[in-house]
């Protein structure tokens, strides 16, 4: 997407949407890169971001405090976007930070925002989004989100996410 001198980038609706910095997330997840992760450019091949981004947010949201109690039974979560936007090409043995931070918490769906940063560094080297919804397995129809799980996503956030509900 074209950028703007003042970093933020336009969004396909033409608004500018403002990059992410390191100071935005409070998770992050090491991550050294391994060659098997390599394409034949010696870079990090595509495919793998959304690994790393799908580990992040597990990682994420028991850090916040989600466990296994809180679970809806015969209920689950199904990943309905992965987006990734890559800044710099990361090579072999770098060693980087995952970040993972929820940013919206719908009736029925949990929007993540992720990025990579190196390690210990402030360097922008992609960005991208999750989305969840929550479905009831036997129906595979969407399914409120539990008040619990915002509270504890709210609280580790700052943020008030029962709006909502």
């Amino acid at each position: 997407m074209p950028g703007r001198e003042d970093g933020a980038r336009l969004r396909m609706d033409g608004a500018a949407k403002r990059q992410p910095s390191r100071a935005d997330f409070r998770f992050f997840l090491p991550h050294r890169v391994r060659y098997v992760e390599l394409d034949t450019q010696g870079i990090v091949f595509n495919g793998h971001y959304l690994a790393w981004y799908d580990e992040a947010v597990s990682d994420y949201i028991r850090a916040a405090g989600y466990g296994d109690e809180m679970r809806v039974a015969g209920a689950d979560f199904h990943v309905v976007r992965g987006l990734v936007e890559y800044k710099v090409a990361i090579g072999r043995k770098a060693e980087v930070d995952i970040a993972a931070r929820c940013t919206r918490v719908g009736r029925t769906s949990i929007a993540f925002e992720t990025a990579v940063f190196p390690k210990d560094g402030d360097t922008l080297l992609a960005t991208g989004e999750i989305v969840w919804v929550l479905t009831d397995q036997a129906t595979r129809r969407p399914i409120p989100i539990p008040g619990e799980m915002r509270a504890v996503l709210g609280r580790f956030e700052g943020m008030d996410f029962s709006a909502a509900a």
